[in-house]
Order: structure tokens, then C-alpha cells, then sequence
């Protein structure tokens, strides 16, 4: 007999805040492997993180989960006009490109599947609902770099990502990625 069928649930806003105690067992089992290692301090920071987050216009949740059991999830929201993501680049971006309305781009903050459930296709799921009905132009987050991620590199590059700078955070983590993917521009009359 197979697995059940995985299936996925989505929140929008607050209704995420909700979900914490669905997302934080798998932020410990996944963040802790490596080459994250994450240890206390870094889950607290993700739960105050989260608590805020989950605040920003159009934040959202979703979770996979097979036979009712969590598997994976996503979290992001649309980056809004007062956003410091660009800025904190190593590399400068121009003004055009770095614009913001709140619709333009979705930032993915987490995005994570459980080991077991790895490479079936439940990472693929949960970025397409994530993006789903958002009417945004690209998708943006960042990622630990290779050879340490390249697993994530690999599937991100499948999906149609590139690369586009990278951050350093101040505080000795390791540089981050920025990666960008451009969505197709709808064809008008699409749908009709």
C-alpha cells in the first residue's frame, strides 16, 4: 500500500500566526540538520520573526501534509514598499529595478520539506501555492551558498532562478544568496 496523497493547505495574515504550532516541530526537525545546525537562539529569532511577519499585508502560509502529517511548508509575503530586502545587498541595485508596490515581488522566507518527503515534488507544491493568485511580476529569497545547499541550488535552478547578489549579514553568519525568479507576463485574454 503507498503513501497517501500529500495535500496542501493554505492562511493568509494573521489566520498564519495560527499555524505555529504546525510549522515550529518542522522548523526544528529541518533548520537543525546541516549545514544549518540552527540551536535555540536562531528558533526563537524565528518565532519573534514570525510573529511579525505574519503582520505584513498579504503574508502567507501553506503546509503540506500527508495522511494528516506535516511535511513541509512555505511563508512569505509580497514585499512592500518600504521594504529593505534590496538594500541589503552586497551589490547595488538601481532604483527600477529595487521598486516596490506591495504586488511587485514575493519574498520567500522560509520554504522547507522534511527529509522523508524530500525530492517527490512537495518543495515544487508548496512554492506554486504560495505564488498562487498573488498577480505578482517575480519571486525573490535567499539561500546559503553552494556546495552547502546544493540541493536547494538544484531545485531553485530547475524552477527557473538565477542568482542576483548576495547578502552578508552583520552578525558573522555565513553570505546569503539572493535569487530571483521572473514570472511569465499572463498573456491578455488568458483564460477566457
Amino acid at each position: 500500500m503507498g503513501k497517501p496523497p500529500v495535500t496542501v493547505e493554505r492562511w493568509e495574515g494573521l489566520e498564519c500566526a495560527a499555524q505555529l504550532d504546525v510549522v515550529l516541530p518542522m522548523y526544528k526537525e529541518i533548520w537543525v540538520e546541516p549545514p544549518y545546525c540552527e540551536g535555540i537562539k536562531e528558533i526563537a529569532d524565528f518565532v519573534d520573526r514570525f510573529a511579525q511577519e505574519v503582520r505584513l499585508p498579504r503574508a502567507r502560509l501553506v503546509v503540506a501534509r500527508c495522511g494528516g502529517l506535516p511535511v513541509g511548508y512555505a511563508f512569505g509575503y509580497p514585499l512592500p514598499p518600504d521594504t529593505g530586502w534590496w538594500k541589503a545587498m552586497e551589490e547595488e541595485m538601481t532604483a527600477e529595478f529595487a521598486a516596490e508596490t506591495g504586488e511587485r515581488t514575493l519574498g520567500i522566507v522560509e520554504l522547507a520539506v522534511r527529509a522523508k518527503w524530500r525530492r517527490q515534488g512537495v518543495a515544487a507544491r508548496l512554492h506554486a501555492h504560495l505564488q498562487e493568485g498573488l498577480g505578482i511580476e517575480r519571486v525573490t529569497l535567499a539561500m546559503r551558498p553552494e556546495p552547502e545547499a546544493a540541493p536547494a541550488h538544484a531545485a531553485y535552478a530547475a524552477w527557473g532562478y538565477r542568482q542576483i547578489g548576495s547578502w552578508r549579514p552583520a552578525d558573522g553568519e555565513p553570505a546569503s544568496h539572493i535569487m530571483l525568479l521572473t514570472l511569465p507576463v499572463p498573456a491578455h485574454g488568458a483564460g477566457r
